[in-house]
């Protein structure tokens, strides 16, 4: 009989969040419109916590179907509804709801694994604050 290791992950932590900051950098220069919020795409890892290796395609589904997102830019006069929402919190998106783009803030690298997948949502389409991104799928 073969018995095979899993190794458990922790929750996606603040780690997690600064190197997504860190891969979009600065975005002093990317003037966004009033009332409109730039927001990252939460990919899932390559291991689910129970220690499932995802393939490819599971993976791709997350920039088309992910509800988590980190919130990067905040356009003036956003008016959040109720939310408590500031830069750099986890919110809920549906994905229908926002304008898909990628961001390569710098100009001299033009490699696609280099892009960040993000979505221009207006502020009344962000559903949820949440404490991490594996909080809802």
């Amino acid at each position: 009989m073969t018995v095979t290791a899993i190794k458990k992950q922790d929750a996606p932590s603040s780690d997690l969040k600064q190197s997504i900051i860190d891969k979009i950098g600065d975005l002093s220069d990317y003037q966004l419109a009033p009332g409109e919020v730039l927001l990252v795409i939460y990919q899932r890892p390559e291991m689910t916590a129970g220690g499932i290796i995802l393939t490819p395609q599971n993976l791709k589904e997350d920039i088309y179907q992910g509800k988590s997102h980190l919130v990067v830019k905040i356009g003036e006069g956003c008016d959040f509804f109720g939310l408590d929402v500031r830069l750099h919190d986890w919110v809920v998106v549906r994905p229908s709801d926002g304008w898909a783009i990628d961001i390569n803030p710098r100009p001299n690298i033009l490699d696609r694994k280099d892009y960040v997948p993000c979505r221009h949502v207006l502020p009344k389409y962000i559903r949820a604050k949440i404490p991490h991104p594996a909080f809802v799928w």
